[in-house]
């Protein structure tokens, strides 16, 4: 039987959306106030989907104490209380709630076998929320 585990952990940190590669009247056109030289924070919800076969024994598809562990060591440490535009995953990127997503799922894919990592959402806002599921091939 293949069932799914989800689990929510918080995280706050600051960013600044800003492309180099854009003049700086169209990254206030893009970007709005979000382009604030300052930067500004959100209070982020990260949202982790594991699935996988239930184990026999267990009868669990993840131990919730690993994934617990996993999230806290690659995700929060890295990026609770930080400047995302510091952070190297954003070096080349502008570190968008979207890009913010993908490198969640990217640090967690594998670190939580025998289960897989399915998708990542993280809410930014009440209203603003971003999904990824990985790349497919």
């Amino acid at each position: 039987m293949k069932a799914y585990f989800g689990r929510r952990y918080l995280l706050s940190a600051s960013h600044r959306l800003h492309s180099d590669a854009l003049s700086a009247e169209q990254n206030r056109a893009i970007y709005g106030k979000c382009n604030n030289p300052h930067g500004h924070g959100h209070n982020y919800v990260v949202e982790v989907l594991a699935g996988g076969p239930v184990d026999a024994e267990t009868g669990m598809v993840v131990n919730m104490a690993a994934l617990d562990e996993a999230v806290r060591s690659r995700v929060i440490e890295r990026f609770d209380h930080r400047n995302l535009n510091l952070d190297l995953l954003f070096g080349e990127v502008v570190p968008t709630t979207e890009n913010l997503c993908r490198a969640v799922f990217d640090l967690l894919e594998g670190a939580i076998e025998p289960a897989k990592l399915v998708q990542v959402r993280v809410e930014e806002t009440e209203n603003n929320f971003f999904e990824y599921s990985g790349a497919r091939s």
